[in-house]
């Protein structure tokens, strides 16, 4: 009768075992994809699109204009950016890079670390009603006559009109970390940060001196940034976030005339992004 009751005992763990090795297995397969029968959102091989638009700030900063005849700075120029009036354009598929928007494209390289490359296309804008600093020289008689006491009117626009408007793109790359806040089964929370680098790319819309406006897409200089963000995941696919990004802008050559000539203009400053949008997260690899 022991041996019965041994037998028994030893049938019933080897069972009891089994369920716990097949509960396991069901609850996440080989390839890690699938926990408690629900996707993983964020694990490796994981992409997302995302497309959003963004309000943005910047630090006052010097500005150089150098050319033919001319080398002087602008002190503490005051810009802003220019969001675009609610319209059409911001759901309109042949208009949605007229307002301010934001691309992304990620790929997991491990579980919740993605690198993340994108676009963010803000609009820079130079306030005209503003006295200014000016430090340098002019030699045109006309133009040096506007400088009174160590400073220049801007008001008028006869001296300089100055923007990124089409706009004040920068093409980045980063690394981003995801930390999983909430997990429901149609709805989870994404708390991430990171870094990332890139380059400039602006159209400029510059009026210097009366001459005919630049107005043409050219790298002018670098990019770096911190970023952190809150994403909204709906049945383990539709994203909604809210980033912020903080960072800094260096374009030692910005075009300023449609000529050959040497004539360029230089400027660093500090910069501040909120962006909103709406995304797409899949699996790039099968389940076994």
């Amino acid at each position: 009768m022991k041996k019965f009751i041994a037998v028994g005992l030893l049938l019933s763990n080897f069972v009891f075992g089994q369920n716990i090795k097949d509960t396991i297995q069901t609850q996440e397969h080989d390839d890690g994809l699938i926990v408690d029968g629900r996707t993983k959102i964020f694990k490796k091989g994981a992409m997302f699109v995302f497309w959003g638009w963004n309000r943005s700030g910047f630090s006052n900063s010097d500005i150089r204009f150098k050319g033919n005849g001319y080398d002087f700075t602008l002190n503490n120029v005051v810009a802003h950016d220019r969001p675009s009036e609610l319209s059409m354009a911001y759901i309109d598929p042949t208009r949605l890079s007229i307002p301010q928007f934001n691309f992304r494209l990620a790929y997991f390289l491990k579980d919740n670390l993605a690198l993340v490359v994108g676009t963010d296309h803000m609009k820079y804008v130079m306030d005209q009603d503003q006295t200014v600093g000016f430090k340098g020289n002019i030699s045109d008689p006309k133009y040096a006559g506007m400088v009174q006491n160590g400073e220049v009117n801007l008001k008028d626009e006869q001296f300089l009109t100055f923007e990124h408007t089409d706009g004040l793109n920068y093409v980045n790359a980063g690394i981003e970390k995801y930390k999983n806040l909430l997990d429901k089964k149609n709805f989870d929370i994404f708390w991430a940060y990171g870094a990332g680098a890139g380059v400039l790319f602006p159209k400029s819309n510059v009026k210097l001196f009366g001459n005919e406006r630049s107005d043409r897409y050219h790298v002018a200089g670098f990019g770096l940034d911190a970023r952190t963000n809150i994403n909204f995941v709906f049945w383990n696919h539709w994203m909604a976030r809210v980033e912020g990004k903080f960072g800094y802008i260096n374009m030692p050559d910005i075009k300023t005339t449609l000529n050959n000539k040497p004539d360029k203009a230089s400027q660093d400053f500090v910069f501040y992004q909120v962006n909103f949008g709406i995304g797409y997260t899949f699996n790039t690899r099968k389940n076994k």
